[in-house]
């Protein structure tokens, strides 16, 4: 495959592309997610308790009594504390257990956020309200973006492609193996991809058979200076600002860029 022009450049991304979300959506299906008695810690206590519940429900059922019945629920009421009881332990654990700064940080963050704060209409500076989402995302792109303008197209001329062969040679000195295989490792392996799908696990675990290709396409793209527009795209999630007292305005909000 030729990479020595825009169109050869944009074809191996794709084709990388393509193969590594296909590898990871055929051998990773999405499974739906179920709890668990590993979510607390289980002992023998917790197992008796709900032998005894369930021999009591068995009991209602087969003889239908008042009496019964209020044994069963007492023992519910009972088993369910000590759920409660084991699960605030296991919690109590797990926080304990919790000794890095990167971990805890994510913790802080599931804990913080706030579902109930959603991106919808949002007050201009003019005082008028966005009616649609579009006008909502125009709105904060301007804020957040102000000295920046919709391009079309994207596609340099063949022209700018030409190169030399000294661009080549820098190109190979500068993108070597080992930089390649460091810059991947680097990455946290499930930081949030970006439009491509693509996280930087799906790179780790096939570094051995993806960076000779990266290589490439990474000498191809210094040596002839053309970047191309699959790369150049990028995912922009707008997030709620912490400690903002109100959420309708463009400047409550953050921009986060998923390349």
């Amino acid at each position: 495959m030729s990479m020595k022009d825009e169109a050869g450049l944009g074809l191996a991304i794709c084709w990388i592309q393509l193969a590594l979300v296909s590898a990871f959506e055929d051998n990773c299906p999405l499974r739906p997610i179920r709890k668990s008695r590993k979510s607390l810690r289980w002992t023998r206590e917790l197992e008796l308790l709900r032998r005894e519940v369930r021999r009591l429900f068995n009991r209602c059922r087969a003889r239908n009594d008042s009496h019964n019945w209020e044994l069963y629920r007492e023992a519910q009421r009972r088993y369910r504390k000590e759920v409660r009881k084991a699960s605030r332990e296991t919690w109590r654990s797990f926080v304990s257990s919790v000794n890095d700064l990167p971990r805890a940080a994510r913790i802080h963050r599931a804990l913080s956020r706030d579902s109930k704060i959603k991106l919808c209409s949002l007050v201009a500076p003019s005082g008028l309200c966005t009616q649609s989402e579009g006008e909502t995302l125009d709105l904060l792109l301007a804020t957040q973006f102000p000295e920046s303008i919709c391009a079309e197209g994207g596609v340099l001329p063949a022209s700018a492609c030409r190169t030399k062969c000294l661009d080549w040679q820098v190109a190979v000195r500068i993108v070597t193996y080992r930089r390649a295989e460091w810059v991947i490792d680097s990455f946290a392996p499930y930081k949030s991809p970006g439009v491509d799908g693509i996280f930087p696990a799906l790179l780790q675990e096939g570094r051995e058979i993806l960076i000779p290709y990266l290589i490439k396409i990474f000498h191809a793209c210094l040596a002839t200076g053309y970047v191309p527009t699959a790369r150049r795209q990028v995912k922009i999630v707008f997030i709620p600002k912490p400690g903002t007292n109100s959420y309708c305005g463009p400047k409550d909000f953050r921009p986060i860029c998923l390349t």
